[in-house]
């Protein structure tokens, strides 16, 4: 048996912010949460909101450890198998559901927006942890064994002083360390760092600024680069041009927006600033493929 549910079931409450379904973090942890952080047995928590599987977005960082267990979950319509030792993040605002068997086991942490606020001097900077990037093919992967002792480790006792705010903060930037070590290219020096802060401003100033501004010299001019810099750094490093890039966010806009059927097409070409709704259908469907229309409809099947 599977934790699913019909996409027209969606009967548990939402906090709703532009017709997107917005889960908040106290609508899932039944006030378990200590200042802001849960950390929780995921097949506890999973019972407890076992309905929460039509697509939603958190307003809070969201990330699960599977030790065991089978099914499958999406993020940013990004669909994955699980398996053992795969673990994933998800930033504030992306879309998530899953189908998950019940045999699954692991670990499962919330927490707020605001949570290393106060504790760190730039709070900004869990941000630059690759898995945060908002970019889905940095938030999935399964962990490598050399690093999977350390982290039950890490959780274990994260779980069992999860009162402990302080010791708790310091436990998970840690563990954010551990991660990111097994992931992160071999340092090839100050110039390395640079293109990488470069490329991350440009991620960062298009989840701003994606809505009016649509032209790589746009955001080359933001940054005190040319648009030839900034094309080559984003082949170099992500694999995509700039334009590809600022397009994606685009269209992933509008996938989340059309999975909300009271939201027309002509609402979310006028949300996302195109002139009409003729000029944003031929943009959606020379990126994916589908009309708007089509898309919508290929959610609604794919939910029921």
């Amino acid at each position: 048996m599977k934790y699913t549910m019909d996409f027209a079931e969606m009967t548990i409450p939402l906090y709703m912010a532009s017709k997107i379904p917005v889960i908040a973090q106290c609508t899932v942890t039944n006030s378990l949460q200590h200042g802001g952080l849960l950390v929780e047995d995921l097949a506890v928590y999973l019972g407890r909101n076992k309905n929460l599987v039509f697509p939603h977005r958190h307003n809070f960082y969201h990330f699960i450890l599977f030790t065991s267990g089978s099914g499958s979950h999406s993020i940013d319509f990004e669909q994955f198998e699980i398996e053992p030792w795969q673990m994933y993040f998800m930033s504030p605002g992306q879309i998530h559901t899953w189908a998950f068997d019940k045999d699954i086991a692991g670990f499962v942490i919330n927490f707020d927006r605001d949570f290393f606020k106060t504790f760190l001097l730039r709070p900004e900077y869990v941000n630059n942890f690759s898995f945060f990037s908002g970019l889905v093919k940095d938030e999935v992967f399964v962990v490598v064994e050399q690093e999977r002792e350390a982290l039950l480790h890490i959780l274990a006792r994260l779980l069992a002083h999860v009162d402990d705010l302080d010791f708790a903060r310091i436990s998970l930037l840690y563990l954010f360390h551990v991660l990111e070590k097994q992931r992160r290219l071999p340092d090839v020096g100050e110039n390395n760092l640079y293109n990488h802060t470069l490329l991350r401003n440009f991620m960062d100033l298009i989840e701003t600024n994606y809505r009016r501004l649509r032209l790589p010299k746009e955001y080359a001019a933001l940054l005190y680069i040319t648009p030839n810099h900034l094309n080559a750094l984003a082949k170099e490093f992500l694999g995509f041009s700039a334009g590809e890039l600022i397009r994606d966010r685009i269209v992933l806009e509008a996938k989340r927006l059309l999975v909300i059927h009271d939201y027309s097409v002509s609402d979310i070409a006028y949300e996302l600033n195109f002139n009409d709704n003729s000029y944003f259908t031929k943009f959606f469907k020379k990126a994916t493929g589908l009309t708007p229309d089509e898309f919508r409809k290929t959610m609604v099947i794919k939910h029921k």
